[in-house]
């Protein structure tokens, strides 16, 4: 090893790493006020966002799970990185360079897995393209000739060529450090008789990015006749690629994805390159699996499943059987988004790459602008198994159709579907359809939720289960909705933000003074760390008491307690500060109070009057000092 960073570079780094920035890289954050973002949480499935973001002090916290940390500790839960595998990275991207305390000014020869496999696709990736470029890449080029692709749109994708040897990608990484150990371990190679030998020989290959920009793994199609191979190959399973949680194209689509709150996802690479080249720039597309759970959450952080209607998931099919299934497939996922979801599909069956080609970016844009909702499109199809021509035809089409309907968890929406049905089956008899809507949708409503019910959803659509009920949050051993307990919360909302606010008056304030122990023991923490009378505020104090945790609990609430808004107003803060102390120290002198007449009560004021005397002075003394605090505190919470 090299040596362990520099407290002074790890400084820096954090210093030049924005929280936004950063956060931002993987989910979409809004303006929440005073100076906060929200987003919805990576770490946990949430409806609402409860993800703060506090630039001012360079944290996030989750009010809804709890997750809480700085910009490094969340890329290493975001990235699974150790710690100095995530400052390397910031700092990558922050320009700084980084120094070791042991080993001089290189960077640690013996970097974590991750960062060498990201570091192997990133020369793989400019490899491939060199290829392309090159007179083997011939082939490649042609190919994206004939789909309406120029040199300038490879590019910009980073299409590249794998040559058809053996060795040509193996031997380029090994003259650049790396073993044949990571090469296998990332799915660039594969281990064959003689050794390693390429995993994408003679094929286009497409880098494949997370939403951080860098290079996990390819996509692959075949070009040569003698190829036995799929027609497209991808990356395998490898400690940093997961095809179920990798979407083409997200790293070029984020931002727009975000901005206009649409998601289109379509079926190849092709398709992504096509939108994208024709103005439809929020395309994703899956690697070589079905859009599944995990592609969902990355979108719903993305969009934020926007509550107005607008945008929405737009899935595009072919109009074969295959696509059915698709659509089937978006169909179940339906109810996983709170935004809006969409199907386009070509009546000739064309995708967007064919489409582009044949009649031009501008039927690439109308094919996006007219697309159906979800549910028509589910329903129609429905309809269109039956023969609607008969009156059998038409009752088989609405006990098929019926269920899809019921299952609309928008009472308005299912009602407003109920009546379409009956007017696209041409029954002409409302009130028998939505009848037969309503039976179905209160046998869906009164089914077990426990995870699942027999034959779907009211018996006809597969796999619409409800999600398990969430398993109920411990109770704390004190009640946060006492307001004593409140007032402690605020009391250390300021000191952990605005620390000068509250001066030696809080820094006087016992440990005891807290009713909740988690209050307490940071009250400690911030008496350990100089209280808050030698504090400036800012960043700096913040990560010096998340530093002087003893455990992450209490790190934990720090965070909490420097990204939660004070209840104060800003043209009142300095008495709000004052009141809240005024409280906490009634309190404490109500206990003390307390104290003194029980031993008041015990002695005898004749056999031990001079004690009982000079107790009972003590007493009045502090029911004096109690009004006066008690004066001082009205108008608090």
């Amino acid at each position: 090893m090299a040596g362990r960073i520099r407290d002074e570079d790890i400084a820096l780094v954090r210093e030049r790493s924005p929280i936004d920035a950063v956060v931002g890289e993987y989910l979409q954050l809004r303006n929440a006020g005073g100076g906060n973002l929200k987003g919805l949480c990576p770490f946990h499935d949430e409806k609402s966002p409860s993800f703060n973001v506090t630039p001012s002090k360079n944290l996030y916290y989750c009010f809804g799970c709890g997750e809480g940390g700085d910009a490094v500790s969340f890329l290493q839960k975001m990235e699974h990185l150790s710690f100095a595998e995530a400052i390397e990275r910031l700092a990558a991207k922050a320009g700084v360079q980084l120094q070791y305390e042991e080993g001089g000014y290189t960077p640690r020869k013996e970097q974590g897995q991750r960062a060498r496999l990201v570091e192997a696709h990133k020369v793989a990736a400019e490899f491939y393209t060199d290829q392309l470029n090159g007179q083997d890449g011939s082939i490649g080029r042609r190919f994206l000739n004939e789909r309406g692709f120029e040199r300038a749109d490879a590019e910009r994708f980073g299409v590249g060529y794998a040559p058809k040897e053996w060795e040509a990608l193996v031997r380029h990484l090994r003259g650049r450090g790396f073993s044949d150990r990571e090469m296998i371990a990332g799915g660039l190679a594969k281990e064959g008789r003689r050794g390693p030998m390429d995993r994408f020989r003679g094929r286009l290959t497409w880098p494949i990015r997370d939403l951080s920009g860098d290079v996990i793994g390819f996509g692959a199609r075949k070009l040569h006749e003698d190829d036995d191979g799929p027609k497209y190959l991808n990356t395998p399973e490898s400690p940093i690629y997961h095809k179920g949680s990798v979407l083409y194209g997200v790293d070029l689509a984020k931002k727009e994805i975000a901005r206009s709150g649409q998601a289109v996802v379509v079926e190849g690479y092709t398709d992504v390159m096509a939108c994208h080249l024709a103005g439809v720039g929020t395309a994703i597309a899956t690697c070589g699996t079905a859009f599944g759970d995990d592609h969902i959450k990355i979108l719903r952080r993305l969009l934020m499943d926007r509550d107005t209607f607008e945008g929405g998931v737009i899935f595009t099919f072919d109009g074969d059987s295959a696509g059915q299934k698709a659509a089937l497939r978006a169909f179940e996922n339906d109810q996983k988004f709170a935004t809006r979801t969409f199907v386009a599909v070509q009546p000739d069956g064309l995708d967007p790459c064919d489409l582009r080609v044949k009649h031009g970016d501008a039927a690439v844009r109308d094919l996006i602008a007219s697309c159906t909702p979800l549910y028509e499109f589910f329903v129609r199809t429905e309809i269109g198994r039956h023969n609607v021509e008969t009156a059998e035809g038409r009752l088989a089409a609405l006990d098929a159709a019926a269920p899809v309907v019921a299952g609309i968890k928008d009472r308005a929406l299912r009602q407003m579907y109920a009546v379409n049905l009956d007017r696209w089956l041409g029954i002409m008899d409302e009130e028998f359809v939505l009848g037969r809507v309503r039976e179905l949708a209160a046998r869906h409503a009164g089914a077990p939720r426990n995870g699942g019910r027999a034959g779907g959803r009211g018996g006809g659509v597969p796999g619409r289960q409800d999600a398990p009920e969430p398993a109920a949050p411990q109770r704390p051993t004190y009640d946060p909705r006492d307001p004593d307990v409140q007032r402690e919360r605020e009391t250390l909302k300021l000191a952990v933000q605005r620390p000068a606010m509250l001066g030696p008056a809080f820094d006087a304030l016992s440990a005891d003074a807290f009713m909740a122990a988690p209050h307490a023991a940071v009250r400690d923490v911030i008496a350990a760390a100089g209280g808050v009378g030698a504090a400036a505020g800012g960043a700096e104090w913040v990560a010096r008491l998340r530093e002087a945790a003893p455990d992450d609990e209490v790190k934990g609430l720090i965070t909490q307690l420097a990204v939660e808004q004070s209840r104060s107003s800003a043209d009142s803060d300095d008495r709000y500060a004052a009141e809240l102390l005024a409280r906490i120290q009634e309190r404490q002198l109500s206990r003390e109070i307390g104290r003194l007449k029980s031993k008041l009560g015990r002695l005898n004021p004749v056999e031990n009057q001079e004690d009982y005397n000079r107790l009972f002075g003590d007493l009045v003394a502090l029911e004096q000092q109690r009004r006066g605090l008690g004066e001082r505190a009205i108008g608090s919470l």
